[in-house]
């Protein structure tokens, strides 16, 4: 009989056939502490090469900061060593224009615009200078009325219990005789009108046009200086381009010097070259200080009169501007409380030729 096989013989053949061999575990281990090591050796690597871009890309970002700081370091001192020439430069303007008005010798013009050898001549031939008056007990203070072309306009200006400077229209399309206004009148002023911005107030009859020769200006302030034979001073009805032009203005200056005219300026723009070339011609720039009644209203026209007030207090007089309109004929003569602490003259006490 064949021997009965049990329970354990079973057993030990299946563990025989499930136990793997000494060897093969071995081989097993092996495998996976060389795949450990090449893990540990690529994250090593890997994290290497990471802390090498990072300070690859750190040092670049640090070198670049530095270019940067030298950049605004230079670029500060070429600033700043501009902006110290620039007030060096305008240290130096400020000096010519005292000296100037001190001496009352002109200067050359400094300009983009070539100044012609006629004009330099003009100048220098020119030997009347305009300058204030010296300074009086009060401050003095001239009241201007601009547009004046009729009779009944000149009237309520003369019926005023103050002195007040009436300027006075060439003939135009307003009234064709208003140059007659000026006969024995002692006190008065020529309105001139000049190119603006505005189409409307270019065309006035015979307004002086920068693109005008200067046989035109010279033509046209000859037949100004027959129309006022006594006339003085003149100052520019509108007149913000012609004002500026640099030019054209120094031409007319120079014309209206020599038919015995002193130019006023009504400062309708605030870069008008009338100042600059005033002081190139050795006179005291003039010019308005302050318009009354832009909005017409008795109120409003007395507290433009108190800072007129308070400008001739500051600086020994002003020049203010007005319209003969009603309202601005009622305030002025209204208006006596407010001068009390200033002497309102005509335009031509304020001036020695």
């Amino acid at each position: 009989m064949a021997p009965r096989s049990g329970k354990n013989s079973k057993t030990s053949v299946t563990k025989k056939r499930s136990t793997p061999s000494k060897a093969t575990g071995k081989k097993q281990s092996t495998k996976k502490r060389t795949v450990r090591k090449k893990k540990k050796k690529s994250s090593f690597k890997k994290g290497l090469v990471f802390l090498l871009v990072l300070f690859v890309m750190v040092s670049l970002v640090a070198f670049g900061y530095y270019l940067g700081q030298q950049d605004k370091v230079s670029s500060g001192a070429k600033s700043t060593q501009k902006v110290s020439h620039k007030k060096a430069e305008h240290h130096k303007k400020i000096s010519r224009v005292f000296s100037n008005i001190k001496t009352k010798k002109p200067v050359k013009a400094k300009t983009d615009a070539p100044v012609k050898k006629e004009q330099l001549s003009a100048v220098s031939e020119s030997k009347e200078k305009v300058a204030l008056a010296c300074r009086a007990k009060k401050p003095k203070l001239v009241i201007i009325i601009d547009d004046v072309s009729k009779q009944r306009q000149l009237n309520r200006i003369r019926a005023l219990k103050i002195p007040v400077t009436p300027s006075i229209f060439p003939p135009s399309h307003l009234s064709m005789s208003s140059h007659t206004l000026a006969r024995g009148l002692k006190h008065y002023m020529i309105h001139l009108p000049m190119e603006s911005g505005s189409r409307q107030f270019n065309k006035q009859y015979k307004t002086l046009r920068t693109s005008f020769s200067k046989a035109q200006m010279e033509a046209r302030m000859k037949e100004i200086r027959r129309l006022f034979p006594t006339a003085v001073y003149i100052n520019n009805h509108t007149g913000s381009v012609f004002t500026d032009d640099y030019q054209a203005m120094h031409t007319l200056y120079g014309i209206m010097k020599k038919e015995g005219f002193v130019f006023i300026d009504s400062r309708t723009i605030g870069s008008t070259k009338v100042r600059k070339i005033a002081h190139e011609y050795g006179d005291t720039y003039m010019a308005r200080d302050i318009f009354i009644d832009n909005t017409q209203r008795i109120d409003y026209i007395h507290g433009q009169l108190k800072k007129a007030v308070r400008i001739a207090k500051k600086k020994g007089y002003a020049i203010a501007i007005g319209h003969p309109h009603k309202v601005t004929m009622q305030a002025l003569s209204t208006a006596g409380n407010i001068f009390k602490d200033v002497e309102p003259v005509y335009i031509d006490q304020i001036f020695q030729k």
